[in-house]
């Protein structure tokens, strides 16, 4: 958000309406009733959940780690991910329904162990 714009709003305490926040990028979208926020988030949710889910995983990781970390350090992250991803069996059968036209059917993902329980 422009820096002028966080001072005047600071300063003159005035609301931003939802249009102005989705013209400086605070907002994704802006929806005219309950119903279609709702459908909007839910049509959203269905399309990542579509994507293997180790994908998605990584992908969070990299942004999340971008955002504090130089770009060559986040570059050489993103290397490591992509190879642990692209070798996936989530990524395999991604790729074989898209091929095939279909839905994809991803392994259920093992459960999350702390590094205690792993020894």
């Amino acid at each position: 958000m422009p820096f002028a714009v966080v001072k005047e709003l600071a300063y003159t305490g005035r609301r931003l309406p939802a249009p102005q926040a989705q013209a400086y990028g605070l907002v994704n979208a802006v929806f005219d009733t309950p119903a279609a926020l709702l459908e909007g988030a839910m049509a959203c949710a269905r399309d990542i959940a579509s994507k293997p889910p180790v994908a998605i995983w990584g992908t969070k990781q990299a942004i999340t780690y971008a955002r504090d970390h130089s770009v060559e350090d986040s570059l050489r992250q993103m290397g490591w991910l992509q190879g642990a991803i692209w070798s996936n069996r989530h990524v395999r059968e991604s790729i074989t329904a898209q091929q095939a036209r279909r839905a994809a059917d991803f392994p259920t993902l093992s459960p999350l162990q702390s590094f205690k329980a792993l020894g």
